[in-house]
């Protein structure tokens, strides 16, 4: 009888401890996630392998459309879709340097990836310079098309110091200034600031002086008759609310620079090859995957200056086919004569340039005749 009981108190006893033991065990293994709510993705799983902090730099204001509506949703994007293995770190409105410099800051290592302005640096990229000729682009991600697609055929030989992961001419810039313009005698004397490049010369065409100074020095100068107007395209004559001092426009294209986006050659040979994927699938048309600065973003832009009271004049065509000529003959010929000069195929860069525009149904009004 006693042993009896002694073995129901060692069975109650075991029964005890093994309960002890799967609620121990229990309490050591993490709770399983949460089902999503119906209609809700379920969060992704942490990704493995390393991850990295990129850098990136621009000259572009912080307000700018390019930071708030390109720039900023692809650093999100990049993040996302390495499920948080890519962490960004921006540095906007020039941060890190000068307009000029953000070439050589992606290139020296001081950011890992950047958006430069290749007309900036005259000299360095010449070839490149047939992106910013005088066509009408509606939106960058357009201009990125073609400029992609003329780095693969001839543009990549200028650009070994970095690994470019997109290359474009901007939209076409218009002629901004503080009174009326209807004529090429309108233009005579007046004085222009330029972005450089190609700008330059068809600014000195058309009889008027190119001036050269910062974007933010341009409102002061116009306001106070320092000078008379500006080259430059309606995103940053809005952002830098250049329609306060300057309310007419000639919608004649002047083209505009050449830019894009670039990664330090070190960063990149670092990354993991799924890392690398994500990079150029993000970055290779910026303003095609976020819509910043797309076609339609850039026809809103120009309702919101029309609406600030900004004056558009188109030239009658007489008109138009003066200054056309005009660039056909003192910018598009002489550029591609200076290119054969140094030895670099001038011609054969702007047919390739032209036949992608065509491909594209940008219109390239200076082209020259019979070429």
């Amino acid at each position: 009888m006693v042993k009896k009981k002694l073995g129901q108190k060692f069975l109650l006893v075991g029964l005890v401890l093994l309960m002890v033991a799967v609620l121990a065990g229990c309490a050591s293994k993490p709770a399983p996630p949460a089902a999503p709510a119906p209609g809700e993705a379920p969060a992704p799983a942490p990704a493995p392998g390393p991850k990295v902090e990129l850098k990136f730099s621009t000259w572009h204001v912080p307000a700018s459309a390019e930071c708030t509506t390109v720039w900023e949703p692809m650093l999100k994007e990049l993040e996302k879709r390495s499920n948080g293995r890519i962490t960004t770190t921006p540095y906007f409105g020039g941060a890190l340097g000068a307009g000029p410099d953000h070439f050589d800051i992606v290139a020296d290592g001081l950011s890992d990836m950047g958006y430069f302005t290749a007309t900036w640096t005259p000299g360095r990229f010449p070839l490149s310079d047939v992106l910013s000729m005088p066509v009408f682009v509606g939106g960058k991600e357009v201009a990125v098309d073609v400029g992609n697609a003329m780095y693969e055929k001839i543009l990549h030989q200028e650009f070994q110091e970095v690994k470019l992961l997109s290359l474009n001419g901007c939209i076409q810039a218009y002629f901004w200034t503080t009174k009326p313009v209807r004529t090429l005698e309108d233009v005579k004397g007046l004085r222009m600031r330029s972005p450089g490049g190609l700008q330059t010369y068809m600014i000195q065409a058309l009889g008027a002086e190119p001036v050269f100074m910062p974007l933010g020095d341009v409102y002061l100068s116009m306001e106070t008759g320092v000078i008379d107007g500006i080259v430059t395209c309606p995103q940053l004559f809005y952002a830098f609310k250049l329609y306060e001092v300057a309310d007419h426009a000639v919608v004649a294209s002047f083209g505009c620079v050449t830019e894009g986006v670039a990664m330090n050659l070190d960063t990149w040979n670092k990354l993991p090859d799924d890392l690398k994927t994500i990079v150029e699938e993000v970055v290779s048309n910026p303003f095609r995957l976020t819509g910043g600065l797309n076609v339609d973003a850039i026809n809103g832009i120009m309702q919101k200056l029309a609406d600030a009271g900004v004056n558009f004049y188109e030239l009658p065509a007489a008109e138009a086919e003066r200054w056309n000529n005009i660039f056909a003959q003192e910018v598009v010929i002489k550029w591609v004569e200076q290119m054969e000069a140094k030895g670099l195929p001038g011609k054969e860069t702007l047919l390739m340039y032209k036949a992608e525009l065509d491909k594209h149904g940008v219109p390239f009004p200076a082209f020259p005749k019979g070429w």
